[in-house]
């Protein structure tokens, strides 16, 4: 695969090889993501399981201290008490039955996040194969279908990801915007990585954290010493 200019002298900023510590590494994503946009920077981890095995997953959430830099638009699907609380609480789009088949019938996708009530969960079948290919489908595990709407809302609004190790064993997330600066990119590293060493199976053995890379959208991908 060739590539531009701008990529190849920031892959010539990289020492081949190297895993550079955590805060020399956001140093070198400050250096290298030299795009004209304000470049999405994301963490790429590979781990040491076998994602094949049930009790091998790893799954979960947690909230960025300095959020992700994107707008998300939040949709909830409830009734009654739950759909004012939502539209309180900050919720970009709000409904229940219509909503469902607007994406039925329309393929409606306007949206980033699906958050709903349990007693919704029957109805909002209706359209999991439509949500669930495009990882919009609202889970327990990734605290979308809950009680607690409007700290659901709260949450994403704030900056919750979602990380989930793929079929290859490798975790990808977005941690932040060029525009954060070093300090605070790490800051939200710092959080990503502790929360997936926390979520470690027990069936996992060996080195659990194998290798991790951060990168620009637009650019290479620098290693970083990170130990598990």
């Amino acid at each position: 695969m060739k590539h531009g200019k701008r990529y190849n002298a920031a892959v010539e900023k990289i020492e081949s090889g190297k895993a550079y510590d955590v805060q020399e590494a956001f140093s070198k994503i400050e250096e290298i993501a030299t795009a004209k946009f304000d470049e999405t920077i994301e963490a790429h981890i590979k781990l040491g399981v076998d994602p094949r095995q049930a009790d091998q997953q790893v799954r979960g959430t947690v909230v960025l201290p300095n959020g992700t830099g994107k707008s998300v638009r939040v949709l909830v699907i409830a009734k009654g008490d739950k759909a004012d609380i939502a539209q309180k609480a900050g919720a970009d789009i709000v409904g229940a039955e219509e909503i469902i088949a607007k994406i039925q019938n329309e393929n409606y996708l306007d949206f980033d996040v699906v958050i709903t009530s349990p007693d919704m969960m029957g109805q909002l079948g209706r359209v999991a194969r439509i949500l669930g290919p495009r990882g919009l489908m609202p889970s327990p595990k990734s605290g979308t279908i809950t009680q607690d709407i409007a700290k659901a809302i709260a949450d994403t609004k704030a900056g919750k990801v979602e990380y989930r190790v793929d079929k290859t064993s490798i975790v990808h997330c977005i941690i932040g915007k060029k525009s954060f600066g070093a300090d605070k990119l790490k800051e939200n590293f710092d959080t990503l990585i502790d929360a997936i060493v926390k979520a470690k199976p027990a069936a996992a053995k060996g080195t659990y954290l194998r290798s991790v890379y951060v990168t620009p959208a637009m650019g290479p991908g620098v290693k970083v010493n990170v130990r598990s």
